[in-house]
Order: structure tokens, then C-alpha cells, then sequence
């Protein structure tokens, strides 16, 4: 059989809005043409992101009542540590209530003030933690990831000459740990292959420099690898996602997304004295060490969630919507970046819309267009989220320009998918007509989450 199906039925459905091009017109204006800022009840596709949206399993569900909330020792809580541990391999597991509670704790944990952290692409909450504790976070993807039109498999992979040049040229002394995002958010959901993963850690452990995976997507990376990385073939996901693992000195996770679940996240590690400044960190932050700010049926939820994110048959389901999507837009001449990755298809703005230079913001200009058409909500990834400015006020462009359409996991069907496409291609026919875009507020950090915007006549 060709088509692929969904490997589950659905036993609940939640009624989504449906609006008029004048409703939505108006919500955009009120929003400050900023997504972030729309409510759910304005949103008729919701592809802001793929973190913590998930349809939960009935398995899961039937967890949750059976948590143990418990303050200190939960069962919840080592249901979810044997899991990790047995995915992860890591002596120490960490729970915290989502990704960027386990960087903020992790980056506090290594001083990284004045230092540099080299990843293949850092992503917003990752950078935000660095640059929040005066830390540099470097990008150090490999160039066939920098083309968006170009084919190649790993195309998340980060360029390990440039990871020693770095080394070299700062003093491992000045890098106290070194990152891999799998898959790379900021570059597409690209995977990393096996092999980038084993020579970072060759070039690491030459120097002495702890070696961190930003795995919140790793079962959709060790999906890649089975299909795409000779001597995978016949291995399961589990033992991939094993020996990426083994690779690496520790973890953190938003477990949001490979979770299966709606919250959550961990900090792993095999340091004895990080995992004990980490705890220290946490209870006087997020909470005990069995539970780090979670309540316990979370964790429950998750034990079973890492179980079922290991299944081949959601794998090929997941991964093969992302690539439906793509296949749509690129049918249709819309530029994505090829080959699609893993939680999301990512649009080209610099292509899409190349009257629109990045000081204009073309990303943010084209989500916006893409939502007044059909309340599709999407996400820019681009100058908004990751633009600065020199020394004298002049723009300082991310070398890509991108709109994420991330697809929450087990929510949307093949029908919806249709109707993304759609909308999309819509924009891009009339997009002549997309308007440059200018800041009027922003934050200091993570300036995307709340900034005000405006159109320029």
C-alpha cells in the first residue's frame, strides 16, 4: 500500500474557529502584526510550534490517574528516570518543567560568562540563556546547510573544522562545553548524522571540552539516521538513539516535543559535580529533585510519551506529513528548504519574497499575509527572531530568512495539511504584494516572543 496512514484513531476531537479575512485583519492589528500575540479562539491552524501541542495517547491519559503526587520520592518520578536512562544511558536525570528551565540551569552550572558555545545553530531559548548569563553562542553549521535549495542528508550537521578553528582561536580554556541541536531547529529540522555526532566528540574530548546534545527532537534524528546513514538500516530506533547518546557527556531536553507530551524537560549528565550544582539550582528554582517543578502525573505522561515516540510506525507517519506538506508547496513553486527535515517545513522568505531585504523583515511580512489568507498561524525564523544591530545601529541579518510551519505531533490530518498548502500557495502568488515591516518595541532578550510591529507604507 502507498498511502500512509495515521497509526492511531481519534476517540476525541476539539472544535477549531473558523474566521473571515475581515476578522483576521483585524486580530493582526490588535496583535501588533506579531502571531505571538493572537488568541486561540482567532487561530484556525495552529503552526506556531510543535512544543508541548501534542495529542496526547489514551495510554498517556490513563497515566495521568495513575501519578503518584507525592512532594519527595514519586513513583511518577522514577518511572520517568528509568526511561531517559534507558534511551539516554546517562548516570544523572534531571527533571525540569521545559527546555530552556534545563538551559538556564545548565549554563549557570558552567559559568559561561565571557565564554563561547559553539552548536551546529543555537536555538532562541538556548542563545537567549547564553547571552542572559553574558555567555557568546556561535553557530557552527556546515555550509551545504546554509543553502536552502540544496540537497543533502544532513544538512543539520555541524562543520567540525570550523568547531577546532574556534578551539584553537578562543583557548579551549574559554569553551567550557560545546552543543549539537538534533534536529537543528534554526536550520530547517534538518538531521545530524552519526558520524558528525562521533567526530565532535573526537575533537571535544581532545580538548578536554564537555560535549552537551540539545535532544529534544531525537527520535525524529535517529529516524534520519536509520533511513538516510549507511550501517543504520536494520537498527531500531532505540539503539540509534542509544548510540547518539553515547557520544555525549550529557543532555537537556524540552520534552515538549519528542515527549509526546504538553510540558516538561530534563537536564542529563554524567558529571557528578554538575548534577549536583544542577539539583542545588533547581530546588531553589523549579522544585525537588523528583519532580523539578512538574506536577507528577506530567511525569507519568512523559514515561509513557518516550515509549511511544520510539515506534517506527509514528516515525514514518511523522516524518512523512512533513514531507506531504513540502511536496505540496514545492509542486507549486514555493520555495522551501530541501530536503524537508522533521517537525516542519520551513519557507524560504528571501526567496519567497526577495523585494523584501532583511532589515524589512520579509519573514514576519510573510506569516503575517499567510494568516490574514486563512487563519493559519505560523512562525518567523529569521531577522525578528535573530537579527542585531552594530555598533552604529545598522542591521545585522541571520545568514537565512525563514517561516516555520511547525505541525504539532498526532493533531492535524491529511485534510488539514491541504488546507496549509493552500494558504500558502496563495501568499505566494500574490506575493508582490507583501509589505516591508519596521519594529516599534522590543524586549531585550528573546525579542520575537513580545515584539510590536508595524507595516510601512
Amino acid at each position: 500500500m502507498k498511502t500512509k496512514i495515521e497509526p492511531f484513531k481519534i476517540k476525541t476531537v476539539e472544535e477549531i474557529p473558523i474566521t473571515t479575512v475581515q476578522e483576521r485583519e483585524k486580530y493582526l492589528k490588535d496583535a501588533f502584526y506579531n502571531p505571538f500575540y493572537l488568541k486561540s479562539e482567532q487561530i484556525t491552524i495552529d503552526l506556531l510550534t510543535d512544543s508541548g501541542t501534542t495529542a496526547m495517547s489514551s495510554k498517556q491519559w490513563a497515566a495521568l490517574m495513575d501519578s503518584d503526587e507525592a512532594y519527595a520520592g514519586s513513583r511518577s518520578y522514577y518511572k520517568f528516570e528509568n526511561i531517559v536512562k534507558k534511551i539516554t544511558g546517562f548516570k544523572h536525570i534531571i527533571p525540569t518543567h521545559q527546555g530552556r528551565a534545563a538551559e538556564r540551569i545548565l549554563f549557570q552550572c558552567f559559568d559561561v560568562k565571557g565564554k563561547y558555545i559553539p552548536n551546529n545553530t543555537h536555538f532562541d531559548t538556548t542563545r537567549g540563556n547564553i547571552e542572559y548569563n553574558n555567555g557568546i553562542a556561535l553557530d557552527l553549521l556546515n555550509e551545504n546547510g546554509k543553502n536552502p535549495a540544496f540537497h543533502y542528508d544532513f544538512k543539520g550537521n555541524i562543520d567540525i573544522d570550523k568547531l577546532e578553528e574556534v578551539i584553537k582561536k578562543y583557548g579551549a580554556e574559554n569553551i567550557p562545553l560545546s552543543m549539537i541541536t538534533v534536529t537543528n531547529n534554526s536550520g530547517g529540522g534538518q538531521p545530524v548524522s552519526m558520524e558528525n555526532i562521533r567526530k565532535t566528540k573526537e575533537v571535544l574530548s581532545k580538548y578536554g571540552i564537555p560535549f552537551y546534545i540539545d535532544c529534544c527532537r531525537f527520535a525524529e534524528n535517529a529516524y534520519f539516521i536509520k533511513k538516510r546513514e549507511k550501517g543504520y538500516q536494520d537498527k531500531s530506533i532505540l539503539e540509534i538513539a542509544q548510540e547518539m547518546f553515547s557520544y555525549a557527556d550529557g543532555a537537556t531536553m524540552s520534552a515538549k516535543k519528542d515527549g509526546l507530551s504538553n510540558t516538561g524537560g530534563f537536564i542529563a549528565t554524567n558529571d557528578d559535580k554538575i548534577a549536583e550544582k544542577a539539583r542545588t539550582i533547581l530546588i531553589v528554582t523549579e522544585g525537588f529533585p523528583t519532580y523539578g517543578g512538574l506536577a507528577r502525573r506530567d511525569l507519568e505522561a512523559l514515561a509513557v510519551g518516550f515509549e511511544e515516540v520510539l515506534n517506527e510506525n509514528y516515525l514514518e507517519y511523522r516524518i512523512g506529513q512533513i514531507e506531504y506538506l513540502g511536496n505540496k508547496l514545492l509542486e507549486a513553486g514555493v520555495p522551501i528548504i530541501e530536503p524537508t527535515g522533521g517537525h516542519g517545513v520551513y519557507l524560504d522568505a528571501k526567496r519567497f519574497a526577495p523585494h523584501v531585504a532583511p532589515e524589512f523583515f520579509p519573514g514576519q511580512s510573510i506569516a503575517n499575509e499567510i494568516y490574514r489568507i486563512s487563519g493559519v498561524r505560523t512562525v518567523e525564523i529569521g531577522s525578528v527572531m535573530f537579527g542585531k544591530k552594530d555598533h552604529n545601529g545598522n542591521h545585522i541579518a541571520p545568514e537565512m530568512e525563514l517561516v516555520r510551519l511547525a505541525i504539532p505531533r498526532r493533531v492535524y490530518t491529511q485534510n488539514h495539511l491541504d488546507y496549509i498548502a493552500e494558504a500558502v500557495i496563495e501568499a505566494y502568488k500574490n506575493r508582490d504584494n507583501l509589505k516591508k515591516m519596521k519594529i516599534v518595541w522590543e524586549a531585550e532578550f528573546l525579542r520575537h516572543f513580545t515584539v510590536k510591529m508595524e507595516y510601512i507604507d
